[in-house]
């Protein structure tokens, strides 16, 4: 990436305080508040130093603006200085999207199509990856392969697509991994089957797992690497993205997915480590959602459909074998995720249970949980959660969103931000330059104090 003096120069505190290591230059903090550039945010973990965001709101309390949305998508948006990219479907034109909004006023400044199909499943859509943005352009990719570089004024870069470079995506559902945007490198992996599903899947040669480095600039191929798996049928598909991780000085890329978690070099893509003992009769539906979390010195692997999260010692090297679990959450039934991705905050790990309706606090060294709280409501809590300002954002399917405080867990605010009807909303809450922006299916909302 390409920063300016003015991000550097308080990157090192944030980073403290975050409580992660990453590579050096990486986060883009600016004193109190920072961009939210990736998905899972400026550290890669969902947190964020962000302060003095509202203690209320509601639709039309603290709500900076609203800006009607084209259509619905799981991904998320991202936010450079002020700008605000949003992928997005077009139902009634039958597009794929690449929007950018003025993050002050909320106005379009652009928008262009990306792609001519919006699904292929009535599940979700091919807007689920989110956007990768740095100081001179935005990324957007798409579960279609659409792979599309825009400068900040809207100007198209390059584009490609990955099916037609590599072959269609081998998966029963519709692929959704988010691009990882790293200095001057975009890291995309394919995890997919071995063999074509439903007819989905490349004809005519062999179908491989990939990690693919692409420069941000060109759109050129940096290098390409197989990334192998024992698993068998479903469980080689992961719906996961790659994460930066730095432990000791040593950079790595962290995947998980077909059975493993392992470490790369983000220089050539070169395995590092692998870990992969929790699926010893190789079950064939253990497709994964949740990506990567770091912290405290262990990694997290997420067991899917209720299945336990493992906590890897980090700095193997090798092929790990059981002595790298630092703890699992096997006597603790309700530490598990099957689609959010937990979040890395104030030194601890919050794990949000899709399927167990809870939301917990867990030591990083013992796994121990120091507490746990039901989730509000009936619907479904898949979006990720986001930690900022000592709080916890998650929003369920209908929009609703609910805020828990950090400290102990109580509920600190709810809003119903959605509208009526909605359902399968995905995308994650994020903040950024003392902003909430909450995209439901048919809304992104602004939120933030009058001052």
């Amino acid at each position: 990436m390409n920063f300016t003096k003015q991000h550097f120069r308080t990157v090192l505190r944030p980073l403290a305080l975050a409580g992660v290591s990453l590579f050096s230059g990486l986060a883009v903090a600016q004193g109190a508040t920072s961009n939210w550039p990736h998905w899972r945010g400026p550290f890669f973990n969902g947190s964020t130093t962000e302060t003095n965001l509202p203690a209320t709101f509601s639709k039309t309390e603290n709500v900076r603006w609203a800006a009607a949305m084209p259509g619905p998508a799981a991904s998320t948006p991202v936010v450079w200085n002020d700008l605000v990219f949003v992928s997005s479907t077009d139902p009634a034109g039958g597009h794929l999207l690449a929007l950018a909004l003025d993050r002050r006023s909320g106005r379009e400044l652009w928008r262009r199509v990306t792609g001519d199909r919006i699904s292929r499943d009535n599940l979700s859509n091919f807007a689920s990856p989110s956007p990768a943005a740095d100081g001179d352009r935005v990324i957007f990719f798409y579960g279609s392969g659409e792979l599309v570089a825009f400068n900040h004024a809207g100007e198209k870069l390059w584009e490609r697509n990955l099916c037609a470079d590599f072959g269609e995506f081998a998966f029963l559902w519709t692929f959704a991994a988010s691009p990882l945007l790293l200095e001057d490198q975009l890291i995309i992996q394919v995890l997919q089957r071995d063999v074509p599903v439903n007819g989905r899947g490349r004809a005519g040669g062999p179908i491989e797992s990939y990690l693919l480095s692409v420069d941000p600039r060109t759109g050129k191929d940096l290098w390409k690497v197989t990334r192998p798996s024992d698993a068998v049928a479903e469980s080689r598909e992961a719906f996961t993205s790659p994460v930066p991780f730095t432990h000791e000085g040593r950079r790595e890329i962290l995947v998980v997915g077909g059975d493993c978690l392992t470490g790369h070099d983000p220089a050539t893509g070169r395995e590092l480590w692998r870990w992969g003992t929790w699926n010893p009769t190789r079950i064939g539906h253990w497709r994964l959602v949740p990506s990567p979390v770091a912290g405290g010195g262990v990694i997290l692997a997420c067991g899917p459909k209720s299945a336990p999260i493992f906590a890897i010692k980090a700095g193997g090297s090798g092929l790990l074998d059981d002595s790298h679990i630092a703890w699992s959450s096997r006597d603790e039934r309700d530490v598990t995720t099957d689609v959010p991705t937990p979040l890395f905050y104030q030194g601890d790990f919050f794990v949000l249970s899709d399927l167990k309706k809870t939301l917990a606090r867990v030591d990083p060294a013992s796994g121990k949980v120091k507490w746990q709280v039901a989730t509000p409501g009936n619907a479904k809590y898949e979006a990720s959660p986001t930690g900022a300002d000592g709080r916890i954002f998650l929003q369920n399917f209908r929009g609703d969103v609910v805020v828990v405080n950090a400290a102990d867990g109580s509920i600190a605010h709810q809003a119903q931000m959605g509208e009526p009807g909605d359902d399968r909303t995905r995308s994650t809450i994020i903040a950024a330059h003392g902003q909430l922006f909450i995209r439901t299916n048919q809304k992104l909302y602004c939120i933030g104090r009058a001052d």
